[in-house]
């Protein structure tokens, strides 16, 4: 199939093997992210998701934090394999932490009450969402990425550490950089299982 947005989301692939060497400019790769995020949808347009946005030293704090935070929790024992895996995301470029403001979701419910219940949901699908759009802007410029959930444990060190508003509720964390391992092979369950087309 020759369609450029299938191509592009081909090109989106976990990358655990990150380095510091981006190929674009530092404040490029920061207008990526923003206008990714801008053009994501989000329910009734709230614009409920969030970003923030961590390079060099600001991001290898980040990883501090959730290093901390599980080396207070993990067995000593099995500590390595953990501080391996944090050390792998630090080794990037930056982090982009993906939020939505509950205070937005707060308001539509308040303005459309017969849909409240549903507003938690849909802000949940417009970060996934955000994060996809994000995820795939990167690999389209050469950028390698991955998703990682470390919330709840680190959510109030976060708020904390970049003065975040309370409102803001952490949902992933991306840590980015070049790709210094080729990706290997993606496999795919039978479409028999997985679709259904009528009509």
């Amino acid at each position: 199939m020759n369609n450029p947005t299938i191509q592009s989301l081909r090109n989106r692939r976990t990358q655990y093997a990150l380095g510091k060497a981006l190929p674009l400019p530092q404040d490029e790769v920061d207008s990526l992210v923003r206008e990714a995020v801008r053009q994501s949808p989000s329910s009734f347009n709230s614009q409920s998701s969030r970003a923030v946005i961590l390079f060099g030293a600001e991001h290898e704090k980040l990883w501090g934090i959730v290093k901390d935070t599980l080396r207070a929790i993990v067995p000593p024992e099995s500590f390595a394999g953990t501080e391996a895996k944090i050390d792998s995301f630090a080794a990037g470029a930056g982090t982009v932490l993906f939020f939505e403001d509950q205070a937005a979701i707060q308001k539509l419910q308040q303005d459309f009450p017969l849909y409240a219940d549903a507003f938690p949901r849909f802000a949940e699908q417009s970060g996934g969402m955000a994060q996809l759009a994000v995820w795939t802007a990167l690999a389209d410029a050469g950028i390698g990425a991955s998703l990682q959930h470390y919330s709840p444990l680190i959510d109030a060190a976060v708020t904390k550490a970049w003065d975040l508003p309370e409102s803001w509720t952490l949902l992933a964390q991306m840590p980015f950089g070049s790709n210094e391992k080729p990706f290997g092979d993606k496999t795919f369950i039978a479409d028999a299982d997985r679709f259904r087309t009528f009509g």
